[in-house]
């Protein structure tokens, strides 16, 4: 049986994903995919014209999701639960598959990425998703709380340098730290002046998603002393 167009595109992508990484962006060329492959340059060619192309489809499908993810968000209350589903929901992409491998490559070709419209197109849905895990709090804390959740994701691959780890570990610890972050936002600053979203999206000042607002004439909303 003949292969699908797309099978052939999914396999071009992970054999370049290979090589890539084996010996580097810049010193894997086409003919060595193709030979990889057992294709011919010209049957690599009808899918992909460069390497840059397949790099870009790389990135244009990881839009597509986080454009899948941010509609979804836009659908819900902006609560915790909102939030926390969002960023785990953003987990399970990152982990499934090849992505991480993906992920890995991102990160080590940074300036591959950046000489690239898709990569440069990369940074603006990401920032759309950070948005949406801070909406309802638009404080300067929430929004850069919100970016370091993700953060916490994409780090996961590198920072956590444990011998052995496996990826539901590695995720685990991951969600556990942006959980943390995520948790702040939403809640009342000291001066009570934060606003938080109740269970059906509203905004109320001074109020978390715990319920935990600041008492009507501020009573009650001040910090306790540290010793």
């Amino acid at each position: 049986m003949r292969e699908s167009t797309g099978g052939t595109r999914e396999r071009i992508q992970a054999v370049a994903l290979e090589l890539f990484t084996e010996q580097g962006y810049e010193k894997t060329s086409l003919r060595e995919i193709a030979e990889r492959l057992n294709v011919t340059k010209a049957a690599l060619y009808y899918h992909f014209k460069s390497k840059d192309e397949i790099v870009t489809s790389f990135v244009n499908d990881r839009l597509e999701r986080i454009d899948e993810l941010v509609a979804w968000a836009e659908s819900q209350p902006p609560t915790r639960e909102t939030r926390r589903e969002l960023i785990a929901q953003y987990a399970d992409t990152m982990f499934a598959g090849d992505h991480p491998s993906v992920m890995r490559f991102f990160e080590q070709n940074q300036t591959v990425l950046k000489s690239l419209t898709a990569g440069q197109q990369m940074r603006g849905r990401m920032m759309r998703l950070a948005s949406e895990l801070c909406r309802g709090d638009d404080s300067p804390g929430a929004q850069l709380r919100a970016a370091l959740s993700l953060f916490a994701v994409h780090s996961s691959w590198f920072a956590v340098r444990t011998p052995h780890i496996t990826d539901a570990d590695r995720r685990k610890i991951a969600l556990e730290v942006a959980d943390e972050l995520l948790a702040r936002i939403g809640q009342p600053t000291g001066d009570g002046a934060a606003a938080g979203p109740e269970p059906d999206g509203r905004t109320v000042p001074g109020s978390g998603p715990a319920g935990d607002g600041a008492a009507p004439d501020g009573a009650g909303s001040e910090p306790a002393t540290r010793g």
